[in-house]
């Protein structure tokens, strides 16, 4: 809890909550989102889904929801640095199952919900790059993971969206930029294999003809592979 970028990170976010942007950031993200988490291919069965960097918890609910209509079991987590995202969160859960964790990634600490090779999904929408140390946290992320197991990363901020190279500046917070090879880079240093990577554009039309049109958020989706599982060939 004590890493100074980590708390500047934390800080803006919880301004942004405050404001009331947490709502508006989960109608921005909320179409590539969408698109990322149907990547995961959650199982039809009970399953152990976790978000890190959850916001609002918009993802978590869609977890619950799909677990409460497979009949129940399994479980929804969501995780943020963010105490004030995390209690937006806790507000909007209503009577899902669904868990919140306030705590940094990946220096969770001890807990009993986070435990190695016991998650089938594991997402993170526009996080990532905020990392102070990003192998250590795709480490954890595999670590998390299940063999098997899917991660689906989605980023904003990325080498080939160029009009996302002033944002560290203008929030005045660290961020890593990488191009598309370098976060298929990163997933495999850490035991992951990059089984699809891909440029999630808005349809024409639907945002101005900015950025989102152009060049979209980038997906990376990357499979603990172990265990026996068979890990099916990259996507361009």
């Amino acid at each position: 809890m004590s890493d100074p970028a980590i708390r500047r990170v934390t800080a803006v976010f919880d301004d942004w909550a405050r404001a009331g942007r947490a709502d508006g950031m989960e109608r921005s993200h909320g179409p590539a989102a969408r698109r990322a988490f149907a990547r995961l291919e959650l199982p039809d069965r009970p399953f152990r889904y976790l978000d890190v960097g959850c916001g609002s918890g918009y993802t978590v609910r869609w977890a619950a929801d799909r677990l409460a209509a497979l009949g129940g079991g399994g479980l929804a987590v969501g995780l943020d640095g963010s105490a004030e995202m995390i209690a937006r969160s806790e507000a909007l859960r209503g009577d899902r199952t669904a868990t919140f964790l306030h705590a940094d990634f990946p220096a969770h600490g001890a807990s009993d919900v986070l435990v190695e090779g016991s998650f089938d999904a594991v997402f993170s929408m526009e996080v990532a790059y905020y990392l102070p140390d990003l192998h250590a946290g795709l480490t954890e992320v595999a670590r998390l993971l299940r063999p098997g197991g899917r991660f689906a990363c989605t980023v904003d901020f990325y080498g080939e969206n160029p009009d996302s190279h002033s944002w560290p500046e203008e929030l005045g917070v660290p961020m890593t930029l990488l191009g598309r090879a370098g976060w298929r880079a990163a997933f495999e240093a850490a035991g992951l294999a990059v089984v699809e990577q891909a440029q999630l554009r808005a349809p024409p039309g639907t945002a101005g003809g900015g950025w989102k049109e152009s060049v979209g958020s980038l997906l990376t989706v990357g499979v603990r592979s172990g265990g026996g599982a068979e890990v099916p060939p990259a996507q361009a």
